[in-house]
Parts: structure tokens; C-alpha cells; sequence
């Protein structure tokens, strides 16, 4: 049997996913979504863009530290500071990358950078060589190449491969580009660009026209060998690539597409989950692979095809991602030997802390909740809503509530004293949130508040989304998970305050 070729799978998720409107994570969020790539055997995490703040370099840095088998990159523009900034943040990394960029597109050196063409050039030589000096493994994009003269767009291509570029990447930034359009680009590049045979084509598709997993899949037919993708599609206005949806595709038509991955896809559904939860950008039910509904069928006839035998209808398991049926068989009686061995089973790897954190809560969702699913394991390992260092902690709720009242009694610990408030809104969840800011003021404009369950269920843990936005305009997320949605509602409103630093 013939070996398949490898398509280098470039997930952008802490950077270019971030980008989306009010999906900031902390630098925690941002290094266990490194971890669980990294467990998931991703080639390159771009870990963030280090020249935009204190926090992104602090978070690129500290994944270059831990990260074991993925390259770690960070972004930066074509400025010096930017690719200093870039260097120093991925220094640590076993393997390192940094990835710089400029646009090509009339519309963008007019409107955006006001640069003339040569002095484009100039500025690909100047920032790939720079860049060279720091590490060994560039990449270098053209921004706006779909809109792109192609003649001026191969001798961009051909000055960064010169100045040191091992990686170059062709943007579809805007989302504009049709399939077979996108892959006449690709094969054109490698026709001609005189040294294209000394560089790796990437591909970065926006999701604009909900085109790209097909661009990116046509493009690597055409000769590309790297897809850059987020988890979920998540990234600028309608996103990015689907990682899930990409990796999918090429497994499960390699003999059409004739390429493999080294993605170990059983882990697609947990860190799907675990996006999910630090954005606030919960997953539609319909979402290809790793919707709700993906593996759901409801007519009759499907159901009766997939009892006789699955593949009538389901041309990949619900395994294959990660993804399991069938409940938990444990208990408030289990020990922590078979919780351990559920937690390796769904790719976590707890520290003696954390792991008993989140033993202590199954403990005590098994004292409340009949059945305990592997969704419900995931939200409590993935649960950010209790820190040792947070200012603000929940300690109890009582709410009244019905047609004729709604009141909530809360008591909460603020920097080691107890608070208490009560009372009266239109609504349970009005009350409880006006109690909470009679004891911490008010601290954001509540800008988004979402509720989902995590399994069926009357008894299902309830995850909750609170996203506030402040007088500065920061946004803020916060989350929570408990079988009661009050008490999950009032935890993810106190996470986000904690994480506002107040």
C-alpha cells in the first residue's frame, strides 16, 4: 500500500479564533486549549499574536515552555518590534515558528498600508530576514492574496522564500474566493514562482461565503500542504476553516483525496467542548462533526437503517471523535481509580489538585443526578467558575420564585468575608444578578446571558454563559456548570467579575 502524504494541520484557534467579537480567554483558558491541541497531536499551535499585549506574549510563552509535540508560533506584522516580540515569546519552545505577514492586494496597500508596491518587497525581505535570525522555521503570508495581482503576488512569494521563508501562506482573508477559482491560484503558484520547491503552500480560508473547508480542500489537491483552522470555525466575522470539518473530510475520504493527518481525532469532541465553554461560542446543534445533531436521527426510516447497521447512515462513527453514547457507569459509590481511568479515557491528565477538585464535584453531581454522562465529566474537568485565587466566591442561593414574586437570597465571600444580599427582579435570574451587584457593584453592562443543557434530561447540568462589557469596552465571559441553572447563573455571573479583576 502506497503511503498517503501528511497535510500539516495549523490550528489558529488562540489567535486568529480569539479575533472573533467577545471571545477573549485568559492566559489560563488560552494554555489548557494549548494543552489539549497539543494531547491532540495539532503540527503547529499559533499560540497568539505576542506584540499585541502583556497577556498574549505571557500566554505564548508559557505555552512554548510546556508544549511537547506541537511547533509553537506567534503572529507579527511586518515591524520589527513585532517579530522581537515574537522571537523572545517562542524562545523556550522545543520547536518554534514565527509567522509574519504583509497584504498584497491593491485594496489593501491603498486603503490599509499606503506602502507602494516596492516598498512592500522591501519590507517581505526585511521582516522574513529578521525573522530568520530568531528561528529557522518562518512562515510568511500574503494577506489578501485572493485579491491579489497574481504577477506581483509570485514576486512577493519569491522575495520572502529568499529572504528565508520555509512556509508560505495563501490568505483567502475576505472569504472571497470559489473552489476551483482557489485552486487555479495554487497550481499557478507552483508554476510560477521559480523557487516555490524550497517552501511549504499553506492555506488560511475565511468562512464568508461558508466556503472554507472546500477551499482549503480544493487547495490541497492543487499542491497545498499545510491547512491553517480553528476549532469549531470559530475567528473574524464568520469564521475560519473547521478543523473538525477538515481532518473529518480527509479521513474519511482519503481514498478520494488520497492525504492523511496526524490529528488523533478521538479528542475533536472534548476540546470542541472545551472552546465552546471559554468563548461563550456555543456550537450550533446542526454544526457538521460536532454538533449536537451530527450523529442524531430522528425519522424513522434513518433510525431503522442505523439499528440494522450504522453505516447506512452515519459515514463516521461517533467514536472517531470522541464521542460516546453511552452513560458514565459510576457513582456516588465509585472510587478515585475508576474516575481516574474515565478522565485518561476522554484525554485529561489532572494534576493531584485539580484532580481532586474535580472528583469533589462528581461526588456531588453523583448525589444529585441519576445518570452521569461522559458531557457531564467534561463539564466539570472544564468548569472555570472556582478558582483558590478568585476575590469573589460563591457560598449559597436561595431563590423564591413564581407568578407572583421572584427573590433571590445569595451569600457570597468577598476577599475572605462573607456578604449577604437579598433581592426582588423581574425574575429569578434578575434577582439573583441584582443581588449579586448590590454586594459588587456594579463592574459591566450585561451584554449576552445563554443557557444550555449539557446532556437530556430534566436532571441535566445546566451550562451557563454571562458576558459583560465595560466602560472601557472590554468584553468578558464568564461560565458555569451545575444542575441547578440559578446557581450556575450566579456562578458564571461571579466568574466573570473575577475575571475582571475585581
Amino acid at each position: 500500500m502506497t503511503k498517503k502524504e501528511k497535510i500539516i494541520i495549523f490550528d489558529t484557534t488562540l489567535r486568529d479564533g480569539e479575533q472573533s467579537a467577545g471571545a477573549s480567554m485568559t492566559v489560563e483558558e488560552k494554555i489548557a486549549i494549548a494543552d489539549s491541541l497539543d494531547q491532540m497531536k495539532v503540527d503547529i499551535i499559533e499560540a497568539g499574536f505576542a506584540a499585541a499585549s502583556k497577556g498574549d506574549w505571557e500566554a505564548v510563552n508559557e505555552i512554548a515552555k510546556r508544549t511537547k509535540y506541537a511547533v509553537v508560533c506567534s503572529l507579527a506584522r511586518a515591524k520589527d518590534a513585532d517579530i522581537e516580540a515574537a522571537g523572545s515569546a517562542i524562545k523556550p519552545a522545543k520547536q518554534g515558528r514565527i509567522h509574519t505577514f504583509i497584504s498584497t492586494s491593491d485594496i489593501h496597500l491603498k486603503y490599509q498600508f499606503k506602502m507602494t508596491k516596492p516598498e512592500v518587497l522591501e519590507a517581505i525581505k526585511r521582516s522574513v530576514t529578521l525573522a530568520r535570525k530568531f528561528t529557522d522555521n518562518v512562515e510568511w503570508s500574503a494577506m489578501d492574496a485572493t485579491r491579489s495581482n497574481r504577477d506581483y503576488l509570485y514576486k512577493a512569494l519569491e522575495t520572502a522564500i529568499k529572504a528565508g521563508a520555509t512556509t508560505v501562506n495563501i490568505p483567502d482573508t475576505v472569504g472571497f474566493a470559489i473552489p476551483e477559482e482557489y485552486a487555479d491560484l495554487i497550481r499557478s503558484i507552483k508554476n510560477n514562482v521559480s523557487n516555490i520547491d524550497k517552501a511549504i503552500i499553506s492555506v488560511h480560508c475565511q468562512n464568508d461565503l461558508g466556503l472554507s473547508t472546500a477551499n482549503s480542500l480544493s487547495a490541497i489537491q492543487a499542491g497545498a500542504r499545510q491547512i491553517e483552522c480553528t476549532i469549531n470555525g470559530i475567528g473574524e466575522r464568520a469564521g475560519n476553516t473547521a478543523l473538525e470539518e477538515v481532518v473529518m473530510a480527509i479521513k474519511t475520504r482519503s481514498d478520494f483525496l488520497g492525504f492523511d493527518v496526524g490529528v488523533v481525532t478521538e479528542h475533536i469532541s472534548k476540546i470542541s467542548k472545551q472552546v465552546s465553554m471559554f468563548t461563550g461560542f456555543m456550537v450550533q446543534n446542526n454544526k457538521a462533526i460536532v454538533g449536537a445533531n451530527a450523529f442524531a436521527h430522528e425519522s424513522g426510516i434513518h433510525q431503522h437503517g442505523v439499528l440494522e447497521n450504522p453505516e447506512t447512515y452515519e459515514i463516521m462513527s461517533p467514536k472517531s471523535i470522541g464521542l460516546e453514547k453511552n452513560s458514565l457507569p459510576l457513582g456516588k459509590l465509585s472510587g478515585r481509580h475508576a474516575f481516574k481511568d474515565k478522565l485518561k479515557t476522554l484525554g485529561f491528565a489532572l494534576g493531584d489538585n485539580a484532580f481532586q477538585d474535580a472528583f469533589e464535584k462528581f461526588k456531588a453531581l453523583a448525589d444529585k443526578k441519576k445518570e452521569i454522562y461522559d458531557a457531564d465529566i467534561i463539564a466539570i474537568v472544564d468548569d472555570g467558575s472556582s478558582n483558590d485565587d478568585d476575590k469573589i466566591k460563591f457560598k449559597s442561593l436561595k431563590v423564591v420564585c413564581g407568578s407572583k414574586m421572584q427573590k433571590a437570597d445569595i451569600t457570597l465571600t468577598v476577599k475572605g468575608k462573607t456578604k449577604k444580599a437579598s433581592m426582588k427582579g423581574n425574575g429569578p435570574v434578575d434577582a439573583v444578578f441584582k443581588a449579586i451587584k448590590k454586594i459588587c457593584g456594579e463592574k459591566g453592562k450585561l451584554k449576552l446571558y445563554q443557557v444550555s443543557a449539557v446532556t437530556q434530561g430534566t436532571d441535566s447540568q445546566a451550562e451557563v454563559l454571562v458576558r459583560l462589557e465595560t466602560k472601557d469596552g472590554r468584553v468578558i465571559n464568564g461560565n458555569a456548570a451545575d444542575v441547578d441553572t440559578l446557581v450556575a447563573s450566579a456562578k458564571a455571573y461571579i466568574n466573570a467579575l473575577n475575571r475582571l479583576g475585581s
